[in-house]
C-alpha cells in the first residue's frame, strides 16, 4: 500500500515508538491523526507532522470510538492504523508489601488488550467501507506486542499477559478479516529506549544490552517506525508477529 494521502491513524503517538511512527507516516505523504492522553505530547507531534492530533484515554471505549469518528471526519477512514499504546507496569505476585492487587492486573488488561481489540473492530469496520485498491487491499493494522509476551521476566506475569493476549488476536483477526482485503500484524520491539521501557525497569542495567547479539544497545523508536512503513507497503506481511529485538532472548 502506498501511504502517499492515505488516512492514517496512530494511537500512543505523544511520544516513544508512537510519536516516531507518526512522524514516519506524515513524511511518507499520509494524513495523520495522533491520538493520546497526554495532552500536550499529543499537540507537540500533530503540530510537528501537520496531522491531527486528538486527546483520547484508549481504555475508555466510548471515547475511544469518538477519536476515531473524528479521525473520519477530518481525513476520511483511515487505511493504516497503527495501535502503539501500551501500560508497562512490573508487579510480583506476591512481594513485601503482600499480595499483587487484582486492579493491577485489569489496568493492563484494560489498556494493552481490551484497548486493542477496540480499535480492532472500530479501523475494520471504516475499512470494510473503502474501495479496494488494485492489489485487493483495504487497509492495515499493526499492534504493538511484545518480546515479553513470549519472554516475560520476574514481575512480569501481568504484563505479559496482556501483551500475550495481544499476540493471540493477530492471526484469527487476519484470517477472518483477509475476506474483505484487511491485513493484521504485530510488531513485537525488545529493548527499546522508550518511557514505556523504563517505567517498566526503574533499575534497568545498562549492560543489558551486552546480552543483545547485535547491536549492543537499546532500539531506536525510528527503527521500530521504519519497519512499521515497510510491513505497510509489502502486502504479502499477514497474520504473524514481528520481533524486533537484535536476536535478544532471556
Amino acid at each position: 500500500m502506498e501511504l502517499w494521502q492515505c488516512a492514517a491513524v496512530v494511537t500512543g503517538a505523544a511520544s516513544g515508538l508512537g510519536a516516531e511512527t507518526a512522524r514516519y507516516l506524515a513524511e511518507a505523504g499520509a494524513k495523520v491523526t495522533a491520538i493520546d492522553i497526554d495532552a500536550a505530547g499529543v499537540d507537540k507531534v500533530s503540530r510537528q507532522i501537520g496531522g491531527l492530533g486528538i486527546v483520547c484515554d484508549v481504555s475508555d471505549a466510548a471515547a475511544t470510538e469518538a477519536a476515531i469518528a473524528q479521525a473520519r471526519q477530518t481525513h476520511g477512514a483511515a487505511r493504516v492504523l497503527v495501535h502503539c499504546v501500551g501500560r508497562a507496569e512490573a508487579h510480583r505476585l506476591i512481594s513485601a508489601e503482600g499480595v499483587m492487587e487484582l486492579d493491577a492486573f485489569r489496568r493492563l488488561v484494560d489498556v494493552n488488550l481490551i484497548s486493542s481489540f477496540n480499535v480492532l473492530r472500530l479501523a475494520a469496520a471504516d475499512m470494510a467501507t473503502l474501495p479496494p485498491l488494485g492489489s485487493g487491499e483495504r487497509g492495515i493494522i499493526i499492534f504493538t506486542a511484545s518480546v515479553a509476551a513470549y519472554e516475560g521476566q520476574s514481575g512480569e506475569t501481568a504484563y505479559a499477559a496482556s501483551k500475550g493476549g495481544v499476540v493471540s488476536m493477530i492471526l484469527p483477526a487476519a484470517r477472518e478479516l483477509g475476506r474483505i482485503g484487511v491485513r493484521v500484524v504485530g510488531i513485537a520491539p525488545g529493548l527499546f529506549g522508550t518511557p514505556t521501557l523504563f517505567a517498566m525497569e526503574r533499575n534497568l542495567d545498562p549492560r543489558i544490552v551486552e546480552d543483545i547479539p547485535f547491536p549492543h544497545r537499546f532500539g531506536d523508536p525510528a527503527e521500530f517506525a521504519l519497519l512499521v512503513v515497510h510491513v505497510v507497503k509489502n502486502v504479502m506481511i499477514n497474520g504473524t508477529v514481528l520481533r524486533l529485538d537484535g536476536g535478544y532472548h532471556r
